[in-house]
């Protein structure tokens, strides 16, 4: 029996590997991030990272209905290292002074350097929410 629901559990953890289809997040140091984008010569070398904090409702709205779906992964996972944090735990409080940021969610767009090509306040629709990423990366 317990060789049973080991296998239905390895099964399920599976499928759950492959359902996802959203936004694929880097989860190391933010450093590690950086370097992944600086050395990254096959793929994208921006940086995409979601400025959240735990209390906010737009950045809730975001994570768990913009960002799991297909369309996001499609858009997002091609053009940028994806990366998140909680601005107001660990290493996301200096991110937050050092780009002065003051309202959730902001979303930074980095070079492998971390300097700043663009940022968006807020959240929004999926197509609305890429078009104005689309227009903070060409500023």
């Amino acid at each position: 029996m317990k060789k049973i629901l080991t296998f239905i559990a390895a099964i399920a953890l599976t499928f759950a590997a492959y359902a996802q289809e959203g936004i694929k997040w880097e989860t190391g140091t933010f450093q590690q991030t950086l370097n992944k984008a600086k050395e990254n010569k096959q793929g994208p070398n921006i940086v995409f990272l979601d400025c959240y904090t735990t209390w906010c409702g737009p950045c809730k709205f975001m994570a768990e209905n913009v960002f799991t779906t297909k369309e996001a992964g499609d858009y997002f996972n091609k053009k940028f290292i994806n990366a998140k944090m909680d601005m107001e735990k660990g290493e996301g409080i200096e991110i937050a002074k050092k780009y002065k940021v003051r309202a959730y969610p902001t979303f930074l767009i980095l070079d492998g350097d971390g300097n700043e090509l663009g940022r968006v306040v807020g959240g929004g629709k999926l197509e609305i929410f890429i078009e104005k990423v689309e227009k903070a990366i060409k500023k």
